[in-house]
C-alpha cells in the first residue's frame, strides 16, 4: 500500500466515513490511480485494527459512488472515471454552497460578512 489511512477515534465522523473520504482524497490527489489496485477488504481492516464490517460498508459507498469497482477474486481497484465522479461531486457542493451563501446574502450579510464568520468559526 503506497498511501495511508489514518483513522482518528477521537473524531465524531464514523470510521467508515472516515475510510471513504481518505479514499476519495488520494483519488482526488492523484495518489491513488485509476485501476490501481487497493488493499482488500480484510487486509485493510487488520492494518487499520478495525472490524471488516466497517471496512465492507466504507467500499459499499465507495462502489455505489463508482469510486472504486470490485473484480471477483482479483481484487478491488480505483475505477477509471474515479477522477470524474469526485469532480462532479465537487461541482455539486459548490452549487450547493454557492446557495448557501445566496442565502445568507438575502438574509442581509455581505460576501465579506460571511467570509469572516467562516475563518472565525475554524
Amino acid at each position: 500500500m503506497n498511501y495511508t489511512i489514518l483513522i482518528d477515534y477521537q473524531n465524531r465522523t464514523p470510521i467508515y466515513l472516515q475510510i471513504v473520504t481518505k479514499i476519495e482524497e488520494h483519488v482526488a490527489l492523484g495518489v491513488l490511480k485509476p485501476n490501481e489496485q487497493i488493499p482488500s477488504i480484510r487486509e485493510l481492516a487488520i492494518t487499520l485494527g478495525i472490524n471488516p464490517n466497517t471496512v465492507k460498508k466504507a467500499y459499499e459507498i465507495l462502489e455505489q459512488k463508482k469510486v472504486i469497482h470490485t473484480i471477483s477474486t482479483k481484487g478491488t481497484f480505483i475505477s477509471n472515471n474515479a477522477s470524474q465522479v469526485l469532480e462532479d461531486a465537487i461541482e455539486k457542493e459548490l452549487l450547493s454552497l454557492k446557495e448557501h451563501i445566496s442565502n445568507l446574502q438575502k438574509l442581509g450579510l455581505s460576501k465579506e460578512e460571511i467570509r469572516r464568520r467562516i475563518e472565525k468559526s475554524k
